[in-house]
């Protein structure tokens, strides 16, 4: 096995790796927000205890787009060709612009939820 196979190789179970990791992420945040969202729901029917659960899932959500856009980044990392980079640009555009409207509404949920709690309406 000649040098460079070995370090294609390391760099596609490295890529996996990263890639695994952002897809548990995400998956244990869907997963979590939907018990909760189970829990609170059979508990209590204001619309306004969901928020946190939203809030939360959107961190997650926004992690594991972050781990996934570094596994495209590590994939292409070694040797790209100009295909391999012009998919790297719409991937990590389109990852990018999903994280940004993701942590705006994050941040919007924070001020209401901060809002509810000193007593002004949202």
């Amino acid at each position: 096995m000649r040098w460079s196979e070995v370090l294609r190789h390391g760099d596609e179970v490295v890529v996996a790796v990263v890639e695994v990791a952002g897809a548990l992420i995400i998956f244990v945040g869907a997963l979590w927000a939907a018990l909760r969202f189970v829990v609170v729901g059979l508990r209590h029917r204001d619309a306004a205890l969901f928020t946190p659960i939203r809030i939360s899932l959107g961190r997650f959500l926004t992690l594991g787009l972050e781990f996934q856009l570094a596994g495209d980044i590590l994939r292409t990392a070694v040797s790209p060709t100009f295909t391999q980079i012009g998919q790297l640009a719409a991937i990590a555009t389109i990852r990018t612009a999903l994280n940004f409207f993701l942590r705006r509404e994050i941040a919007q949920e924070q001020r209401q939820v901060g809002q509810a709690g000193r007593g002004s309406p949202p």
